[in-house]
């Protein structure tokens, strides 16, 4: 059973203006098709030819991990975000916000700070450890799987998730993320 690349849950251009076509030609059509690519390629003829992603995810280490874990934070990301995202939370993914942060803007303030301060590649999570809401970041191709906690959200921090549209500018692609794109309805089923 060979790792596939999963559609994309909107068109490559539904999230324009804020994330281009072109990115997500090239993040989602060059970037993550090399990770299930170079995955399919390691597994192949291995005891790991038939599992799940996640399950090599959590039995490899090194170039393995990095592309399974990859190919798991990209498609989990795609649906971190929405055309029609953004804004606040509602219900009861505004309660467990509120309950953990303590407020919206507290939230906001925590994720955004994770995300700026990423250094170098990597991601900004929202998690549930086991204890309740927390924020979490990591670096290169690390996931909250590996660290027993289960993502709620993320947003992609490495260059190419942004480059082409906003440049080196981090913080305005974050914003633009928070408040045009944040798929709550994602949370929200990840969160039950």
């Amino acid at each position: 059973m060979a790792i596939e690349l999963p559609a994309l849950p909107y068109a490559l251009n539904a999230l324009a203006p804020h994330i281009s076509q072109e990115t997500l030609e090239f993040h989602y059509g060059k970037h993550h098709n090399a990770y299930v690519t170079n995955l399919n390629g390691m597994i192949e003829g291995t005891d790991l030819a038939d599992a799940s992603l996640e399950d090599i995810i959590t039995s490899s280490e090194g170039g393995m991990f990095n592309n399974a874990a990859q190919v798991w934070n990209h498609t989990f990301y795609w649906s971190s975000m929405s055309p029609t995202g953004g804004g606040q939370p509602t219900g009861d993914v505004a309660e467990a916000i509120n309950s953990a942060f303590g407020s919206y803007d507290a939230f906001r303030e925590a994720f955004t700070t994770a995300a700026k301060t990423q250094f170098g590649s990597g991601w900004a999570w929202l998690v549930d450890a086991g204890s309740g809401l927390e924020i979490m970041k990591t670096a290169n191709a690390d996931l909250p799987l590996a660290h027993s906690a289960k993502a709620l959200l993320t947003i992609d921090v490495w260059e190419h998730a942004y480059y082409i549209d906003f440049r080196n500018a981090r913080p305005s692609y974050i914003d633009t993320f928070m408040d045009h794109l944040l798929n709550w309805d994602h949370v929200a089923a990840n969160l039950g």
